[in-house]
Parts: structure tokens; C-alpha cells; sequence
């Protein structure tokens, strides 16, 4: 039996119901879907709003007895009696996430800047500044105290800090004894931290307390429109990023960290998801490996683009300032500077997952709360 309100219009199909809304919003709901995410009490556990039915629990081939639209809402009832209810703005819903889009950045861009203040303590404030961040991949937060461990303060809006084998906190500056070029006064090319993770930390946050040096102004470059762009124009290139496994490593006289991974990564979908590029951390992949040639035609080219300033923005980081990129989208390095001053920055990590999650909270309070 099929039923529909005026202007919705209800099909069986062999496996699946079709429901074009009166809006014009076509809904394909599979059949084995639709009994699986039913929302009684009886397949979902009240108190945690968790799912208790399992789907092999009805047959492979489960087709409904009857559907319909009534008062916005698709009703269901099953061969074995059981009826189901789905809302109907839930069912036009499905399938759109804004909180996960991402934008291209316009000619001239600079990350945007927001109060540190009012992103700890101002839940509208928060809410603005993480969606540019998911969009653009970067913002600065400014006016912060020029105070070693501010950082830790982030989790109230980032999520906790992602540890590494290395500092919770890691301290950059001039180190004769570092063990890293980022210890150095010398440039520091783009890149992202931690390639030598097999899941390298996706959001990296710097804290500039001192800058009182000539040069070294900070550099991002957006890996992943670089990446749209170096797939459109040569994609055997990128194809062979794709798969050949590169070997990274970062280590000190206590500490060994190594992953060997590809330097692009994509979705199931085929979509850019990550980059994974540090010059300084990739180790010699194997000379007899049959691809080695054409990985490091492909390399180079990556390498030319990367290194490119028409790609790169850069600016003056100053103290007191946070920079937070989506580390696993943007890469970030600086210029060489001269070692005469006091130039002291602080860097932590921490999971997109989280600072996502966060803004979907944020969005649920209506993000005009004032309390911490």
C-alpha cells in the first residue's frame, strides 16, 4: 500500500522507497536501510540512544508491507508486524554536512585573526572562528599571554592535546644541541610535522611568544588545492604519490619514530584527505624498486610547486600570536632569520575529529553562551 501527502510522491522500487519530498528533494532509501536505523524503543537502547537491532536479524531480501507520508513523516510497517517511523526533514537531511566543507583561499589570503580571549570564553566567538578554520584550514588567534604552556589552554575548544614521543609541548627556538633544522636559524621549507607518524597529528597550533629577530616570517601554502591543481595537470604524477610508499623518520639520542606511508592520501571517494610532505624527515626509499624513477619525476614536481612562491603566504607571526592549521591540509615553515635576537615559539597538537566535533556542540547550544 502506498500513501503520500499532497505534492510527495512514494515508490516501491525491488529493494529500496523512493519518496520525492513536495520540495523536489528525492530520498532513496534502501530497504535493508530502512529497517536497520528504525528509531523505536525497541531497536535503540533509551538511555544512550544507541543501536540495539542488529540487521542480520531479518531477511537478506525484507521489503515492506506498507509505507506512508504522514504529517512530514515516512511510516513503515514490516512483514512481521513491526512499524517503523522516520522524519521526514531527518530523511532530506542525510547526505548534507556543511561542517566539513572546505573552500578555496581567495587571491591575497592571510589567516584570519580572532581574539584568544573571546575564542576561550565566548561560545558564539568559538563557533565563528572553527568554521573558518575548517573552511580555509588557518586562522591566528591574537592578544594571547606571551607565557610558556598557554597552549594547554586550547582543550577547552580543540579537544585534548594529541601527545607525541617527543615534548607534550614542544619548545622552538635556537638549540645548538636540537635535534632538528627547526632548531636552527636556517629556512625551513613547507611541510607538515610528524610525517613520520602513521597517523601524523591533523591540527598543529604555534605559539609565538617572542619574535624579536630580523626575518623569519611564518609561511602557509594549502597542500590541498596545490594537490587539485598538480592532479589536473599531470594525474600520472599523482597517482604515483598516491601508492609508493615513502619512508619518514624523526628521531633524537632517546626517541624513534618511522612510518612508511604515501605522501598523497585520498578518500574513498577519490577526494584529496591528506598530505604528507617533510623534505627534512623522508628517508631514502629503496634505489631498485622499479617505481623509483618515475617517484621522483613525480616528486620533483611536487617539490617545484611546493617551493614556488606564488604558492606560499606569508607574514609576520608576533608574540603573542597562535597560529592553528589543519595539518594534514596545510603546510606550514618560515624564513631564515637572524639568530642575534630572541625569537621563542611553543607547539602542540591536537585532532581535527575533536575541533569538528566541537563546532557541531557549539552549533547545538546555539553558540551564544558566555559560560566556560
Amino acid at each position: 500500500m502506498l500513501m503520500a501527502e499532497a505534492g510527495t510522491q512514494v515508490r516501491c522500487t525491488s529493494d529500496a522507497v523512493e519518496v520525492r519530498w513536495a520540495s523536489g528533494v528525492l530520498s532513496t532509501l534502501p530497504n535493508l536501510w530502512l529497517r536497520d536505523n528504525c528509531n523505536c524503543s525497541d531497536c535503540r537502547i533509551a538511555q544512550t540512544d544507541e543501536k540495539k537491532f542488529m540487521v542480520c536479524n531479518v531477511p537478506v531480501d525484507i521489503a515492506p508491507e506498507s509505507v506512508e507520508i504522514v504529517d512530514d513523516c515516512l511510516h513503515v510497517a514490516w512483514p512481521d508486524g513491526h512499524k517503523s517511523r522516520y522524519a521526514g526533514e531527518l530523511l532530506r537531511s542525510l547526505g548534507r554536512d556543511d561542517s566539513t566543507s572546505r573552500e578555496r583561499w581567495p587571491q591575497n589570503y592571510v589567516p584570519r585573526r580572532y581574539d584568544y580571549r573571546a575564542f576561550l570564553d565566548h561560545d558564539k566567538s568559538a563557533a565563528e572562528a572553527i568554521r573558518e578554520f575548517i573552511a580555509h584550514g588557518a586562522i591566528i588567534l591574537s592578544a594571547a599571554p606571551r607565557e610558556p604552556g598557554i597552549l594547554e589552554h586550547l582543550a577547552h575548544r580543540l579537544g585534548p592535546i594529541r601527545e607525541v614521543l617527543f615534548a607534550r609541548i614542544h619548545d622552538v627556538a635556537v638549540d645548538p644541541s636540537g635535534y632538528n633544522v627547526a632548531h636552527t636559524p636556517l629556512p625551513l621549507p613547507p611541510h607538515n610535522d610528524f610525517a613520520s607518524y602513521s597517523w601524523p597529528p591533523s591540527v598543529q597550533a604555534l605559539h609565538m611568544l617572542a619574535n624579536e629577530t630580523a626575518g623569519g616570517e611564518s609561511i602557509v601554502v594549502d597542500g590541498w588545492q596545490l594537490l587539485t591543481e598538480f592532479r589536473d595537470a599531470h594525474p600520472e604524477y599523482f597517482e604515483t604519490l598516491r601508492n609508493m610508499p615513502v619512508p619518514f623518520r624523526e628521531f633524537d639520542d632517546t626517541t624513534e619514530t618511522f612510518a612508511v606511508e604515501p605522501i598523497i592520501r585520498c578518500d574513498t571517494e577519490g577526494e584529496i584527505a591528506g598530505l604528507r610532505f617533510s623534505n627534512q624527515l623522508m628517508q631514502m626509499i629503496d634505489p631498485n624498486d622499479r617505481r623509483a624513477a618515475s617517484f621522483y619525476r613525480a616528486y620533483h614536481e611536487l617539490c617545484r610547486r611546493i617551493t614556488d612562491p606564488a604558492v606560499q603566504v606569508s607574514f609576520r607571526l608576533h608574540g603573542g600570536e597562535i597560529l592553528i592549521v589543519a595539518a594534514h591540509r596545510v603546510l606550514h615553515g618560515r624564513q631564515a632569520f637572524e639568530p642575534g635576537g630572541r625569537r621563542h615559539l611553543q607547539d602542540a597538537y591536537f585532532e581535527l575529529d575533536n575541533v569538528r566535533n566541537h563546532l557541531v556542540v557549539l552549533r547545538r547550544k546555539g553558540g551564544t553562551s558566555n559560560e566556560r
